[in-house]
């Protein structure tokens, strides 16, 4: 039995319409079989709650072995998976093809599946992961001044702390009634597309919920650097949530209906031309490697994964051919640059900072650590403090540079990274720095 795999990382589909992937005896044995190898391994520890939770369990245990934790107890390490992937990518030795076949993410999945479908959610889960309705009624005019004025009142955060378990210092993100479909309409540009290396020159931008509503000026920075570096620039016309939050949450039957209407979609927009693109690394990751995997077969998914590009790794492709705009007038700085953990999924290496690094006058500092948000894991009252847990390492390295500029493709991890910071007021999207530097 070796200890470990030279071979490169494999994924396998997720089976998720078989009777088997429901059984929750079998998904128990499964459990304790994995469970029982990271006990045994334990190098995960450090990553997020979810391993010292579990390591917690087992040593308190009459066997202080996994044989003794009771099987009810299974779900306090489930609740502290979000899917970042990481145990994954960079710590399990055992991930396949190692005949131990260890994929605790998606054995996370799978139980958070199970327990969806066996008691539901809390209404405050169920409303924080259903983002096209939410996002939809904070852009409503006078809603979005009413809602962003609210969540700015101490009284009204604590009151919805106590009845929604929504902690009340978790900053949460201002919705904009001039959303980035609005602001993009008076943006077009007429380019003729440049086929560059695999990139056809044409690109659709899947705003995101977050995108569309609560960072829209993020969505023109990106419109505004793709136009300038010859490439035509798009918004998806019509979208649904990628479903994203609705596959942490485990309820896969809403990522399902939320496939039927956003694949076909993007389908068309490949077979007329466009690369895809996404302001969020969770959203590109959602359509490069989680859909895939749930629907092995489908072709039309299959066609969107091959299309779906990390907005950064899109335009290191055109550096490599030649058609990148290199003239900056501007310098950008000290830059410390935390790495989103499903940007650094993805496998592309880190583009954003190599993009950035051709800025003259730039100093990038890579921050390979999560910053414990996860989208709704920051905001739960329950989980915030473990959540600045996993940040604050990263948080006193940030303080540490003193950096001109905090920046994370999450939009979510920079604010939650510098909310946290003692140096650093806000954090800026790594396209908006870019942006600034070439004076646009």
């Amino acid at each position: 039995m070796r200890e470990g795999s030279l071979e490169a990382p494999t994924r396998h589909p997720v089976a998720w319409k078989t009777e088997a992937f429901w059984d929750r005896e079998q998904l128990n044995a499964e459990l304790e079989r994995v469970y029982d190898i990271c006990h045994g391994c334990r190098r995960c520890v450090s990553l997020c709650d979810a391993f010292p939770t579990l390591f917690d369990l087992v040593d308190e245990s009459d066997t202080m072995e996994v044989d003794g934790v009771d099987k009810a107890d299974y779900n306090q390490v489930v609740d502290q998976c979000y899917l970042c992937d990481l145990c994954y990518m960079t710590k399990c030795p055992y991930v396949p093809p190692h005949e131990w076949n260890v994929d605790f993410p998606h054995l996370m999945l799978r139980a958070k599946a199970v327990k969806f479908r066996e008691e539901g959610a809390r209404l405050r889960d169920r409303v924080l992961t259903s983002t096209d309705r939410v996002f939809a009624a904070g852009t409503i005019p006078l809603v979005d001044v009413t809602v962003n004025a609210l969540n700015g009142s101490s009284g009204f955060r604590k009151a919805l702390d106590a009845t929604l378990g929504i902690h009340h210092e978790a900053p949460l993100p201002p919705f904009h009634r001039d959303t980035l479909r609005r602001r993009a309409r008076g943006l077009h540009r007429d380019i003729d597309p440049a086929p560059v290396g695999e990139t056809r020159g044409r690109v659709a931008l899947y705003a995101t919920c977050y995108g569309n509503a609560n960072t829209p000026e993020v969505g023109e920075d990106f419109i505004k650097v793709f136009q300038h570096n010859g490439i035509a620039i798009d918004v998806v016309p019509r979208e649904k949530c990628c479903g994203m939050p609705k596959l942490e949450l485990g309820d896969l039957d809403a990522v399902d209906k939320l496939k039927e209407a956003n694949i076909p979609v993007l389908a068309a927009l490949v077979d007329q031309g466009y690369d895809l693109t996404a302001p969020i690394p969770s959203c590109v990751l959602m359509y490069k490697q989680e859909l895939p995997l749930m629907y092995p077969d489908d072709p039309l998914v299959q066609k969107v994964k091959g299309a779906f590009y990390d907005p950064f790794e899109y335009l290191w492709l055109r550096h490599k051919g030649g058609a990148l705009t290199t003239d900056f007038p501007n310098a950008i700085g000290q830059v410390a640059y935390q790495v989103a953990c499903h940007q650094r999924v993805q496998n592309i290496g880190l583009k954003t900072r190599d993009v950035l690094a051709l800025v003259p006058g730039t100093e990038i500092t890579a921050h390979e650590r999560c910053s414990g948000h996860d989208g709704t894991y920051a905001v739960k009252s329950e989980t915030r403090a473990k959540s600045l847990k996993i940040a604050r390492p990263l948080v006193r390295k940030i303080d540490q540079q003193e950096p001109d500029h905090v920046t994370s493709d999450c939009p979510m991890a920079g604010t939650q990274l510098a909310h946290l910071s003692e140096k650093v007021d806000r954090a800026t999207h790594p396209m908006t720095l870019l942006r600034m530097a070439y004076g646009l």
